[in-house]
């Protein structure tokens, strides 16, 4: 992944709030709420209780790790956060709205794209939260650059329009 620092210094405590609520809601979704279903008792166990309440506290590890000025834990926290709650096998391609989710905004932000060095115009608009008419737009007046094979945009210039310097 080609990353640049780009610590989150003074990241708001809304944001961080809004994080962590997101990982806590997410990871439980993917992880604890199958669990309960797989054990098929009356009501939350008592075990995956406990996990959600670590799950609660990690959440909020992760969100000060990922908004951080540790550009390493930053990297490795939100590599580990979406190889263990987005992929889908190889496969990293969320919904539109998930790049507009907080965690989805600091991604795109922060490290690009997890998975690509380029993205369908469909992506980058998500990323950038516009339209894709406007990244065809952004792409022509030179403010988006193309990949070299010019089938998508550069990740890089995504993030350049994204933290405009």
């Amino acid at each position: 992944m080609n990353t640049r620092a780009l610590p989150e210094p003074g990241t708001s405590t809304a944001t961080h709030t809004a994080i962590a609520r997101q990982l806590t809601e997410d990871a439980a979704t993917a992880l604890l709420d199958p669990l309960d279903t797989l054990l098929g008792r009356e009501g939350p166990s008592a075990e995956v209780t406990a996990l959600r309440n670590r799950l609660s506290a990690d959440a909020e590890m992760w969100a000060a790790q990922v908004t951080g000025a540790d550009e390493r834990l930053a990297e490795d926290t939100m590599s580990r956060i979406v190889s263990a709650l987005y992929l889908h096998g190889t496969d990293f391609d969320p919904p539109a709205a998930w790049w507009a989710s907080p965690f989805g905004r600091l991604v795109a932000r922060r490290f690009g794209h997890p998975t690509a060095t380029a993205v369908p115009l469909t992506v980058a608009a998500a990323m950038l939260g516009i339209t894709r008419q406007g990244v065809h737009d952004l792409v022509n007046r030179g403010k988006l650059h193309r990949e070299p094979g010019g089938h998508g945009v550069l990740v890089s210039s995504v993030r350049q329009r994204l933290n405009p310097a």
